[in-house]
């Protein structure tokens, strides 16, 4: 007698969003608000969009701030996957990935950021991107820019299990920076 298997092949669903701003603090604003948007739209797990939101905030403030080249843009790209899970056991995992592109390659942020002092306006914001991002990097951007990228991982929201009812667990991985770009 054939049967056939509980186990179903996994689906990897890939989303992905790119706008250019101009680098001032209204483009560093609309850049939030449009990665909110795009956020619950995909659905989004609610602990992955609250931590996606303040690092897209401060990535666009630093581009806007630092970055800033007259007559150039800077790009917002947001891609997010989600990989269901073969076994009924297994949770599906979801993947955000922010990337802040600007046209100031020779500013690049330090790779360990130290904390500003007590009294500074300023200087904490790669802190705060540190302890909010699973992982987070800066790429060279050819021919003369950079790209600030961070990655948040959680549980996929919105998932059915087998017995009908809906899953919103969350899960942070605590992994140290990627190796690759």
């Amino acid at each position: 007698m054939n049967t056939a298997s509980p186990h179903r092949s996994p689906t990897t669903r890939a989303l992905s969003s790119t706008q250019l701003l101009s680098p001032t603090r209204r483009g560093a604003r609309l850049a939030r608000l449009l990665a909110l948007a795009a956020l619950h739209t995909w659905q989004v797990p609610a602990s992955v969009i609250e931590r996606a939101e303040l690092i897209v905030a401060e990535l666009a403030a630093n581009a806007a701030l630092h970055g800033h080249v007259d007559g150039r843009n800077f790009r917002l790209t947001l891609t997010y996957e989600t990989d269901d899970a073969n076994d009924a056991a297994a949770t599906p995992t979801a993947l955000l990935r922010i990337a802040v592109t600007d046209a100031r390659g020779d500013r690049l942020p330090a790779p360990g950021p130290e904390p500003a002092s007590p009294t500074a306006e300023s200087g904490r914001g790669l802190l705060l991107v540190a302890a909010l991002a699973d992982r987070w990097g800066v790429a060279p951007y050819p021919p003369s820019g950079k790209t600030v990228w961070a990655e948040c991982t959680g549980a996929h929201s919105g998932t059915t299990t087998e017995a009908g009812t809906r899953t919103t667990s969350t899960a942070r991985a605590t992994d140290g920076p990627s190796a690759s770009v």
